[in-house]
């Protein structure tokens, strides 16, 4: 497994361009696009294999991810805003959709997670839930 880096407290902004990965049914990446690999530092080499959660932030509250997981394992579509961790520390802020992905039975075999760029003012909003569900943990 990838070893995380240290976070830096430095943004690097999301653009909003296509920026997909796809996964396992337990989160281990399958496959990233090419924006993917621009925004995260992580070559596809490096990053198929890997669990997703390799990308997740010091700052984001676990409870966030059980609410997701919970959602995405009924074959339900999630939405939310998630703070990333690049390769080398710096972070992004997106809001992340994530589908099942189905087999022809309709049976899910893996999620199929794409980005957009998140409001800004609303941003603020998130942040301050998540500091508070960090201080609960």
């Amino acid at each position: 497994m990838i070893k995380r880096p240290e976070p830096v407290d430095e943004e690097v902004l999301f653009d909003g361009r296509s920026l997909i990965s796809e996964t396992d049914l337990k989160g281990v990446i399958t496959f990233v696009n090419r924006k993917f690999v621009e925004m995260t530092g992580y070559s596809k080499k490096e990053a198929v294999g890997q669990p997703h959660n390799i990308l997740r932030h010091p700052d984001m509250p676990k409870a966030a991810f059980e609410g997701m997981w919970k959602i995405i394992k009924e074959g339900k579509t999630w939405e939310g805003y998630v703070k990333n961790l690049r390769k080398d520390g710096k972070y992004y802020w997106v809001i992340v959709t994530i589908v099942p992905k189905k087999d022809e039975n309709g049976n899910i075999i893996g999620y199929i997670a794409s980005r957009k760029m998140p409001d800004r003012n609303h941003l603020q909003k998130i942040i301050r839930q998540y500091e508070e569900m960090l201080e609960k943990e």
